[in-house]
């Protein structure tokens, strides 16, 4: 490479776009935790489902990406890189545990009324 300017200027950016992003999902991940806390009303602490125990019940296809993409903070493109798959895929994916956990919840939120 004779001139690395450009790709320089496109790793900074995307390094840049990468902490942006971190921070946004934190603060929404803090603003989602708060507002759970002030509307939780569990009669029992042992009817609260632990988010890890749910996780480790996803079929091990859908898992590792939550694992990655959730957990190791680690961006869309390096999930797919890391598992051999493409981003597509690995976004579906994330789609399809999101749609497990909400239904996991969502029968946990019935049994409890």
């Amino acid at each position: 490479m004779e001139e690395p300017t450009g790709f320089l200027y496109v790793t900074a950016a995307n390094l840049v776009r990468d902490h942006w992003r971190r921070l946004e999902r934190e603060r929404r991940a803090l603003r989602h935790a708060g507002r759970e806390e002030a509307v939780k009303q569990q009669p029992d602490a042992a009817d609260d489902p632990s988010v890890r125990i749910m996780v480790e019940s996803l079929p091990e296809r859908l898992r590792d990406p939550v694992l990655l993409y959730y957990f190791a903070d680690l961006p869309v493109r390096e999930v797919a890189v890391r598992l051999g798959r493409n981003e597509g895929t690995v976004k579906s994916d994330l789609h399809a545990a999101r749609e497990l956990l909400r239904a996991t919840l969502g029968g946990l939120h019935e049994r409890t009324r």
